[in-house]
């Protein structure tokens, strides 16, 4: 029973407390959505675009040169929209 009251008032004493958040924590949070869902794009696309173009050597290996430029090409874009997002949660985190 003792236990009990304990946990009672220690969860009465919790709840006058109020908790804030600063708006540094805010900014923080929100470069790491930033970076984090940025991110997450061009990594689905690169793993999309290796695997097509696996799949594309294996039936067709005769043109593996011209499909390894294009992938390269299409890897290029896709890690630009990385970094891009990379730029975005710097200026979120350090700059605004």
């Amino acid at each position: 029973m003792d236990i009990l009251l304990s946990v009672l008032a220690v969860a009465a004493q919790q709840e006058a407390s109020t908790i804030t958040i600063s708006d540094e924590g805010l900014r923080f949070l929100a470069a790491g959505l930033a970076m984090g869902l940025g991110a997450l794009g061009p990594a689905l696309a690169i793993g999309n675009l290796v695997n097509r173009a696996m799949e594309a050597i294996g039936r067709n290996p005769e043109a593996s040169a011209l499909i390894q430029q294009n992938m390269i090409l299409g890897l290029a874009f896709a890690e630009a929209i990385g970094i891009y997002a990379l730029v975005t949660a710097v200026m979120i985190g350090f700059v605004f």
